[in-house]
């Protein structure tokens, strides 16, 4: 099962490699991979700060609010987004960019499952800290 934890990172690095090894270095390609190198290192960090309590369904271990979590309440979707889009302009194709900005938001869905799970968790606890941090 700890495999599981790690595939979307394995995705993100092959995805990365592939585009690094077959995009032409520009401007567009240099300010795309700044911004996953940027997103992937405060994506591993989140991750990293999350420790036991990262699951790959919404379930309420822990309630984490310290390090990224005392600012963003979902870092690890914020910044693995930025991430994936860095990749994709990096790229530099049109539609799969286009993809992926209409479907990452779909990852909202999830966020208000794991919100729900929380709440029903730990009830006022997490009332507060949702209102003392973004997103």
């Amino acid at each position: 099962m700890k495999l599981l934890y790690w595939i979307d990172v394995f995705f993100f690095l092959c995805f990365g490699a592939y585009v690094v090894a077959e995009t032409n270095v520009d401007d567009r390609f240099i300010v795309g991979v700044g911004m996953a190198i940027f997103g992937f290192a405060f994506w591993l960090l989140a991750r990293i700060q999350l420790g036991e309590s990262f699951s790959v369904t919404a379930q309420a271990k822990a309630l984490v609010t310290t390090g990224l979590y005392s600012k963003i309440r979902h870092p690890i979707y914020t910044f693995g987004g930025i991430s994936f889009l860095g990749l994709f302009i990096a790229w530099g194709k049109l539609i799969p960019l286009v993809v992926f900005l209409i479907a990452y938001p779909m990852q909202i869905f999830r966020i208000k499952k794991e919100d729900a799970v929380l709440e029903e968790e730990f009830g006022e606890e997490y009332r507060r800290y949702k209102e003392s941090s973004w997103f």
